[in-house]
């Protein structure tokens, strides 16, 4: 087999640890990612070119001959480029990871998610959409319903967009920050405002081309910046795999109730599909129940299930155009576990500075350091974002993963460093 050039788009923590993968793949030739930092210089070679940016995009396609192509974030999924690379006729023959624009409606729209389930039989919870225009029965809507609510922005909000209130004020405070005041912008354009689930979360992902699908490992992840789950909501500070809660049956209702049903209905709408889906759910009861879709990865999700994946991922994701070697390809997974905790700057989710030189990464043992919001200048490492670094590790139990992680931690220093010393607590 001819081995294969690969690009990764984004610069992120996910970034890093699925270029720490597919850098172990014996069919790989060269691999790139645009923009990266300061870990996936380690292993590969980054290029200074947005994710926006198509020309360059198209430009390193071609003069790297790339076979394979990931799209890490969401949001150049989209608006659209894969659909954009698809129909230019200077590139040929690109496997592209991510879907098209219609398929990461799914993520980039939270009422077409909430209609898609409500069509496809697909368990989530009651919900209905308002905009600026219809303001007022979104206030009566909530005076008719009792709390808690959960609001949530229709568009992409990197990870911010979802309210939980406890009190009508709250709630009404939201809706007016997010549609009058533009909180997020044209993503809260439009809210959804659903009924509440009450139940313990996890994540489940799937790669798949639209027929097909593989199961990648469980995870759950810790989003409030908070012990104890308060506070705002984050990107997330903490993530572990497997889920303990997450049996055989549980398993098995979420393939026959959510993962076939989702892939039959992108087919009835005739919406390709080639990628991972993320299916954020809820156990209310022994029920699953579908939060929300990601059209990607999650982050810190990835930095805990893609250390447990065995399998070469590079040659997954190069087959899944081929239906037949797809469909019979085993995704082997570690029986360990992983755990990951995020060191955040000072102040995050909201103010924060950058440009704090971060100490000790080069003590870690036993641990990967996977970087997010961090840039190397001058040979040193500066914080540069507000989520700055996962510390994970890969051990026999969550118990143990957990203890060598905030022992690694301890030997790393940067001014107003913050991380959460609970995660994994409420499974040990």
């Amino acid at each position: 087999m001819n081995k294969l050039n690969v690009l990764i788009l984004g610069s992120g923590g996910r970034e890093h640890a699925i270029a720490w993968k597919i850098n172990q793949s014996p069919i790989l030739n060269k691999l790139y990612v645009a923009p990266g930092n300061s870990g996936t210089l380690n292993t590969a070679e980054n290029l200074d070119i947005s994710i926006h940016d198509y020309d360059s995009i198209k430009n390193c396609i071609l003069t790297k001959n790339i076979n394979l192509l990931i799209i890490g974030p969401e949001d150049p999924l989209v608006q659209g480029l894969h659909d954009q690379l698809d129909i230019d006729k200077e590139i040929p023959n690109l496997i592209i990871i991510g879907p098209k624009k219609s398929g990461a409606q799914l993520e980039g729209s939270k009422s077409f998610a909430k209609r898609f389930m409500f069509k496809n039989d697909i368990p989530t919870a009651n919900f209905k959409s308002f905009d600026i225009n219809n303001l007022n029965e979104a206030q009566i809507y909530l005076e008719q319903s009792s709390p808690p609510f959960v609001i949530k922005a229709d568009g992409l909000a990197a990870g911010k967009g979802v309210f939980i209130c406890k009190t009508l004020t709250e709630a009404t405070n939201v809706v007016q920050n997010i549609v009058v005041n533009k909180k997020f912008g044209s993503a809260g354009e439009k809210i959804v405002i659903e009924s509440f689930l009450d139940g313990i979360e996890l994540s489940v992902f799937i790669l798949t081309n639209g027929q097909d699908y593989k199961i990648l490992p469980t995870a759950k992840d810790y989003k409030r910046i908070g012990e104890n789950d308060v506070g705002l909501n984050t990107g997330g500070m903490g993530a572990i795999s497997p889920v303990p809660f997450v049996d055989k049956i549980l398993m098995e209702k979420i393939k026959t109730k959510i993962i076939e049903p989702t892939l039959i209905g992108l087919k009835k709408e005739n919406i390709e599909y080639t990628g991972f889906i993320f299916f954020g759910l809820i156990k209310v009861g022994n029920e699953p129940f579908v939060i929300e879709y990601n059209i990607r990865l999650g982050d810190p999700e990835t930095q805990v299930i893609i250390p447990r994946i065995k399998s070469d991922l590079l040659s997954l994701l190069s087959a899944i155009n081929d239906k037949e070697t797809f469909k019979n390809m085993e995704v082997s997974i570690a029986d360990s576990a992983a755990t990951t905790v995020i060191l955040t700057s000072g102040g995050y989710p909201e103010e924060y500075q950058k440009g704090h030189p971060i100490n000790g990464l080069e003590n870690i043992r036993d641990s990967i350091p996977f970087h997010a919001g961090l840039k190397l200048e001058n040979k040193k490492y500066l914080t540069n974002g507000g989520r700055v670094v996962a510390i994970t590790t890969l051990d026999k139990n969550i118990a143990t993963a957990i203890k060598k992680t905030y022992h690694n931690i301890e030997k790393i220093s940067f001014q107003d460093m913050y991380f959460r010393k609970d995660i994994g607590n409420d499974l040990i």
